[in-house]
């Protein structure tokens, strides 16, 4: 038994230690899987048994004003990413087919290697999205596709923050960073009653254009001799194709069906995927 420990214990560290990208490492909440862990865990405690049960005998809280100071932040931090994504990457030298990579201390990759971290920083932040649902006593907008989704999508850009933050995977943050400005702006325009939810639905087909643009890359990517973990085509293939499976499903419920208790639904109610969507 302690020598089976002990092998697991070397394991874990050759992992979290060895593979990882040492440009990142020291970076906050990459160095160790434990207290990621344990946001994720309060914040499912938190969504599911904590909130719920303290707001039982409270009226919702007025969080206007804080939800539309969070959306303009995620609309501005969104944009930041996007312009460097395509400045330092999409619209420079890399391929949509096959990118490496560059583990090197070249002030590009490690200016890149450093976004993909702010990236995960974001999707932690989008862990809000939740915790203003159930202090607004909207637990009816908490389904299993929002919350799937966002856990997903932090664990997801832990890893490449600490394993590969470059090349390929920055596809990923790219597209999504979008997805996220339009989402956030149609949010926060609905809230100040600068515009109707007319456009949820275009919203839901970004999504799903989103998916099928990042399947069809890692479709490439298996199919390709490149210098990639293709491992993460194995996860990311079926990740998509379920993405595409729930956003569908929802797109056909709420807008082909035309349910009336799903068109009357709050703006937010386009569910949240980066990914939000990925």
């Amino acid at each position: 038994m302690t020598t089976l420990i002990r092998q697991i214990y070397q394991g874990y560290c050759y992992v979290n230690d060895e593979l990882s990208d040492p440009r990142t490492q020291d970076l906050f909440l990459i160095s160790s899987p434990w207290a990621l862990v344990g946001i994720i865990t309060f914040y499912l405690y938190f969504v599911f048994d904590l909130g719920p049960n303290w707001m039982a005998r409270k009226k919702p809280l007025n969080l206007d004003k804080i939800v539309q100071l969070y959306d303009l932040l995620q609309i501005i931090v969104c944009t930041y990413l996007l312009y460097k994504a395509l400045t330092l990457a999409w619209l420079n030298d890399y391929s949509f087919y096959c990118q490496p990579v560059d583990y090197s201390y070249d002030p590009r990759a490690v200016e890149i290697s450093k976004l993909v971290w702010v990236y995960f920083m974001v999707k932690v932040f989008d862990l809000f999205d939740t915790i203003f649902f159930v202090l607004r006593k909207k637990q009816g907008q908490i389904s299993f596709l929002h919350v799937y989704h966002h856990v997903g999508m932090t664990l997801g850009s832990w890893i490449a923050a600490k394993f590969f933050p470059g090349g390929q995977v920055t596809f990923i943050g790219t597209i999504n960073s979008f997805v996220h400005i339009v989402m956030y702006t149609h949010y926060l325009a609905t809230s100040l009653k600068i515009s109707k939810p007319w456009w949820k639905k275009y919203i839901t087909q970004l999504q799903l254009t989103q998916f099928c643009l990042i399947l069809l890359q890692f479709i490439f990517l298996i199919s390709t001799d490149c210098n990639f973990p293709k491992w993460t085509a194995a996860a990311m293939i079926p990740q998509n194709l379920f993405m595409i499976m729930m956003f569908g499903e929802f797109y056909y419920k709420t807008y082909i069906k035309k349910r009336k208790s799903n068109t009357d639904a709050s703006p937010r109610d386009v569910p949240n995927g980066s990914l939000k969507s990925q």
